[in-house]
């Protein structure tokens, strides 16, 4: 499965849509704008929940925690380095390999590619897709993507 997103265009206080191959409507992503610390709500287009996901306060480096039916099932975690852009992926046994800022990776389990994140151009603008292997992990690897460029872009 083949999903766009478009590049710098929201924030945790936003709302996007991420898009299909078919430039449809897919999901929709609503942040909290008054809430403390960030939330967002991943809904589908008949706007059942697919996933939630929850900053965690007072740590040094952003930590996220992806909820999928009020059960954790994934954190997305910051690494703590002055000189290279890389996170962590705890619960399930996932790691990222490649450029993150260049909108150029990989998720991947053990060896094998789970995701692929590439920048694009696409007529409604410079958008990045993100190609899922595994689409039981659906909602997990959208939210782990979204964490990323939100958090990248609030430090740019």
């Amino acid at each position: 499965m083949r999903l766009y997103i478009k590049q710098k265009v929201f924030s945790f206080k936003d709302q996007f849509t991420v898009k299909d191959e078919k430039e449809n409507d897919a999901f929709y992503v609503e942040g909290k704008a008054f809430s403390v610390g960030n939330r967002l709500h991943v809904t589908d287009t008949s706007g059942e929940e697919v996933l939630y996901i929850e900053q965690k306060l007072f740590r040094i480096s952003p930590e996220y925690d992806l909820f999928q039916n009020d059960d954790k099932v994934a954190t997305v975690k910051k690494d703590f380095n002055l000189f290279a852009n890389n996170y962590t992926i705890l619960g399930p046994d996932w790691h990222i390999k490649g450029s993150i800022t260049e909108h150029n990776y990989v998720i991947k389990e053990n060896d094998q590619d789970i995701a692929h994140v590439s920048k694009k151009l696409l007529s409604w603008g410079d958008s990045y897709s993100i190609d899922i292997y595994d689409e039981s992990h659906l909602g997990i690897l959208l939210g782990i993507v979204i964490v990323i460029d939100c958090v990248n872009q609030k430090n740019n």
